[in-house]
C-alpha cells in the first residue's frame, strides 16, 4: 500500500510541466511562487507542533535546511529546462536521479541491491541517453544540461531527506525544506536581477496549482514515503514522471515526442517496472 501511495504521488507531481507550460513568467518566480505557498499553506499546521521544533538537534536542522536549499535549486533547473527542451525530455532526464540515488545509497548507507535492481537502473539511465542524443539533435541540447542539473539537485536532496526523516515528522522536515527552498529561490531571484511581482492572476494560479498538486501532494508523499521505503524505490518510482507528463503534453500542448524520445521513454517504464519487480522478491 505505501509503494501505491508513492505511485500516486508520482501522478501528482508529473502535472508540474502543465503549469509550468501555462504559466508566463521567468521560471525562477514560478518556482518561488510554489515553494512559497507550501510553505504558507504548512505554516499553520507546523505551529501545532512546534514542541518538535524546539527539541530540534542543530544537525537536523542544518540537513533539512540544507535539503531545502538543493531542492529550490532543483526547481530553479527544471522549471528553465521545460522552457528550453520537451516536456518528455526534461521530466526522463531530471529523473535520471534514479541513478544517482541507487549509486549513492550503496556508497553512504551500505545498502544492498541485487544484479536485477541494477539492471533495472542501468536499463533507466540508458533511456536517459538516447533522450538526450535525440534533443542534441534537435538542438535542444542546452534545456537538456538544465535538467540534469536538475537531477543531481534533486538527487542530493532525496539523500538528505532519507536521513532527516529517521528523525523528524513530515510536517516538520516539509516545511523546513520549503521554507529554505523559498529562501534559495528569492536570492536567485534577486541576484539575477528577476522581479519578484508584476506578472499577473495566471502565474499567480500556477503556482498554487504547483503547490498543492505538485508539492503537498507529491513531493511531500515522497518525504512521507522515505521513512518507510529505500530512497531507491522512492527515486525509480518517480521516473513514471514522465509517461504522465508526456500524455499531458500530447494532449493539452500538442506536443509529440520523436520517435528516439519514444524509444528512450520506453526503457525508462522497462527500468521501472523491473525494479519494482526485484524490490518485490527481496
Amino acid at each position: 500500500m505505501k509503494r501505491v501511495i508513492v505511485l500516486l504521488g508520482v501522478a501528482g507531481v508529473s502535472l508540474s510541466a502543465i503549469f509550468v507550460r501555462w504559466s508566463t513568467a521567468p521560471s525562477i518566480v514560478i518556482a518561488l511562487y510554489r515553494m512559497a505557498f507550501a510553505a504558507a499553506m504548512l505554516a499553520p499546521a507546523a505551529v501545532v507542533r512546534r514542541a518538535e521544533f524546539q527539541s530540534l538537534g542543530r544537525r537536523e536542522l542544518t540537513l533539512s535546511l540544507v535539503s531545502g536549499v538543493f531542492l529550490g535549486c532543483h526547481f530553479a533547473a527544471y522549471f528553465e529546462s521545460l522552457h528550453r527542451t520537451s516536456i518528455a525530455s526534461a521530466v526522463v532526464l531530471v529523473d535520471m536521479e534514479a541513478l544517482l540515488v541507487a549509486l549513492a545509497s550503496v556508497a553512504l548507507f551500505r545498502q544492498k541491491m541485487g544484479k536485477r535492481a541494477w539492471l533495472a537502473v542501468f536499463l533507466a539511465f540508458g533511456g536517459s541517453v538516447v533522450v538526450a542524443m535525440a534533443d542534441s539533435a534537435a538542438g535542444a541540447l542546452d534545456g537538456d544540461l538544465f535538467a540534469l542539473a536538475g537531477a543531481v539537485c534533486v538527487g542530493v536532496y532525496t539523500m538528505l531527506g532519507a536521513v532527516c526523516r529517521k528523525k523528524l515528522s513530515t510536517l516538520v522536515y516539509t516545511f523546513l525544506v520549503y521554507l529554505a527552498a523559498s529562501g534559495t529561490l528569492t536570492l536567485i531571484a534577486c541576484l539575477s536581477g528577476t522581479a519578484l511581482t508584476g506578472y499577473g492572476p495566471i502565474n499567480l494560479l500556477a503556482g498554487l496549482g504547483l503547490a498543492v498538486f505538485c508539492t503537498l501532494l507529491g513531493h511531500s508523499v515522497f518525504s512521507w514515503g522515505l521513512k518507510y521505503l529505500p530512497p531507491a524505490f522512492i527515486s525509480t518510482a518517480k521516473l513514471l514522471e514522465p509517461v504522465f507528463a508526456s500524455i499531458g503534453g500530447l494532449i493539452l500542448f500538442q506536443e509529440q515526442p520523436s520517435p528516439l524520445v519514444a524509444v528512450g521513454g520506453a526503457l525508462v517504464l522497462a527500468g521501472v517496472a523491473l525494479y519494482i519487480q526485484a524490490e518485490n522478491h527481496t
